[in-house]
């Protein structure tokens, strides 16, 4: 209680009444293989395409070792998502290693010789991330500003740097000759430059600052399936000393870049830069020796020179070896606390597979896009491997509660081998989806056959933003469908749809349209996938808007306090429509009293809260009885 001891005036602020935001149901996760980009630590919030082309490569097919050619349905459903009207996806990409114990031979590797002596030491470009996308075409060009070097009150002095600038000094005499040195400050404050030996300012002609800019292409394929390089992509613009934190270029391209940022989108590392110096060599001659290295003493010399051609001050290095590993089995999807990758970051190696999407609150739609192929060329062979990752997925989504999984039939199925399929499990936290979708690929243009788990989960999201998550996702059109991969009819469905199989049907005049809204479970209280969401929902939103009474004063004021604010969120839901009745007490009630706790639960400290909420079905059958009849006579 607050003190009052002098005469005065008091103000006081006092608690309004507590209220509770309903979540979002619209955030999803998928996991599965990629081209390229991290395969440990917290996935990162995607918001279009284009963000995840960035970080994980573009749709180009994935190669698994002696599995053949496959395509890129990861890629594809992310793009179906945002095409479909998602807006916040995390992707979780699998990786499985050819050979676990050295998980950076899957990377896109080169070693770099010095171009002026193929004896002299080098260092190796690896691409960060393993992948068939790590065989990068890197760009390398040497950049040369003007010369800082002037002369105030008759005192030589340095401008336009800043200290562990990388500098290229031309000496006086009558043969010029040049070095790399690194700007540094002495006890006075004055500009120095140090190398392997250190130069004063007053015995040079030019200091000209010298930088690397660092571009890459990356591997895909173009419209007629060739191989081919996407655009030039910009990695940055960095220094050869390896000091200044986030632009020294060996400070930035490593296996563990210093920001988030770079640690997602910096595809490549440069190792051995750390060895071209004797221990008892200065350290300011680290960045001549890398300079010299990458570009060697001709590109140093001319770089200055406007007129030096673009090709004498560039250098482009191929990565090879990248590969895609092996096919990934429930293990990678499932995610392994002993699992290791080339970034080795303790922190993040447990956070991998499905695992990795365990932390992430706002995630509430769950689908692992081409899984159902099991990644095999047989089918047959496939199945149980599909099965299996299905059921990872499943259970994913049944431990953390507030999640439904958003599940392929396997392709060709049949309707009779897809009611099998579905007869494999039973969940009131999944909905299977059959057939699969035709679309058009992003890169050459062409039909391909795809799952729709990726494209339904964008419907989903889309569906739960423009009329609540109340609505059953169906009746809805999928944007991206140019066609299906067969054509259910209604005596098919009425065998499905039971069942718990949900299918895509084309009706003419409203395109392809989503014309199924159940779960795969057996219990008919949890066979709507809206009242599933819908629940998931109110649970999650009561859930994160209660916690502040955690610790209060177990008595009838915080019971009061209580009910009236669940009472005021289950009352917008109602007046929403959301809840069925004409009144709201016909809707919803909550109890938070003496009648819901014994004395054992206020000895224990629980507080008891009862509430029941009568949740609007969809309408799945509209069912109108016409009869005929006579008309009177009227007089």
């Amino acid at each position: 209680m607050p003190q009052y001891l002098a005469p005065g005036v008091y103000v006081e602020e006092i608690p309004g009444p507590r209220t509770i935001q309903g979540v979002s149901t619209s955030v999803a996760a998928f996991v599965g293989p990629t081209r390229f980009g991290p395969t440990s630590g917290r996935p990162e919030l995607l918001t279009s395409y284009a963000d995840f082309v960035t970080i994980y490569g573009d749709a180009a097919d994935l190669v698994f070792d002696g599995g053949g050619q496959f395509t890129n349905h990861m890629a594809l459903g992310v793009k179906g998502f945002f095409d479909e009207g998602g807006a916040s996806l995390y992707v979780a990409r699998t990786f499985a290693h050819p050979d676990p114990a050295a998980p950076g031979d899957a990377h896109g590797r080169v070693d770099v010789p010095t171009p002026d002596d193929a004896g002299a030491p080098t260092v190796t470009m690896r691409a960060r991330f393993p992948g068939a996308a790590g065989n990068l075409r890197v760009i390398l060009t040497l950049r040369s500003g003007g010369d800082c070097l002037v002369t105030v009150g008759g005192f030589r002095t340095l401008t336009r740097v800043r200290e562990f600038d990388t500098v290229w000094v031309v000496s006086g005499g009558s043969t010029p000759t040049g070095n790399v040195f690194v700007v540094r400050r002495d006890a006075a404050g004055d500009w120095v430059l140090s190398g392997a030996t250190e130069a004063a300012l007053g015995d040079v002609d030019a200091v000209y600052p010298i930088s690397v800019l660092v571009e890459v292409q990356r591997p895909t394929s173009d419209a007629r399936g060739l191989p081919s390089f996407g655009p030039t992509v910009t990695v940055g613009e960095f220094g050869f000393d390896p000091r200044p934190i986030g632009t020294g270029l060996t400070t930035v391209l490593t296996r563990r870049p210093p920001t988030r940022r770079q640690a997602l989108t910096v595809p490549l590392a440069i190792e051995g830069a750390d060895e071209l110096v004797d221990p008892s060599t200065p350290a300011d001659a680290a960045a001549g020796l890398l300079a010299r290295v990458l570009f060697g003493g001709d590109a140093l010399a001319t770089a200055s020179n406007p007129a030096t051609p673009l090709a004498d001050r560039q250098r482009v290095i191929a990565l090879h070896d990248g590969s895609d590993g092996n096919a990934p089995d429930v293990t990678e999807y499932g995610g392994s606390p002993t699992y290791t990758d080339y970034q080795d970051d303790p922190t993040a190696l447990p956070s991998n597979g499905l695992l990795a999407l365990e932390s992430i609150e706002d995630i509430s739609i769950v689908a692992a896009p081409g899984s159902s192929t099991g990644w095999s060329t047989d089918p047959a062979a496939g199945t149980p491997i599909a099965q299996a990752i299905a059921g990872a997925v499943v259970t994913h989504c049944e431990r953390l509660l507030y999640r439904v999984a958003a599940l392929d039939a396997p392709p060709d199925s049949l309707p009779s081998t897809v009611l099998d399929y579905r007869n494999l499990r039973s969940s009131t936290h999944a909905a299977l989806y059959f057939p699969w979708l035709v679309v058009s690929h992003p890169i050459s243009g062409g039909r391909v056959l795809v799952p729709p788990s990726g494209y339904l989960a964008g419907v989903w999201a889309r569906s739960d933003n423009t009329r609540g998550v109340i609505k059953a996702p169906a009746n809805e059109v999928v944007r991206s469908a140019l066609d299906l991969e067969l054509r259910v009819n209604k005596s098919q469905q009425d065998l499905l749809n039971p069942e718990g199989v949900n299918c895509l049907r084309y009706f003419p005049g409203s395109g392809f349209l989503v014309w199924g809204a159940r779960t795969i479970s057996d219990d008919p209280e949890w066979k709507y996938l809206s009242i599933r969401r819908y629940f998931n929902y109110v649970e999650r939103s009561i859930d994160q808007g209660t916690q502040w009474v955690v610790f209060e004063i177990n008595g009838p004021a915080l019971w009061d306090a209580v009910r009236h604010t669940v009472e005021g969120f289950l009352y917008t839901e109602w007046r929403n429509g959301a809840l069925l009745g004409r009144a709201p007490e016909q809707g919803y009630f909550v109890h938070c009293d003496e009648s819901t706790m014994t004395p054992d639960d206020l000895d224990n400290g629980r507080l008891i809260c009862r509430i029941g909420i009568a949740a609007a079905k969809p309408a799945e059958f509209v069912i109108f009885r016409i009869s005929q009849f006579t008309a009177s006579a009227q007089s």
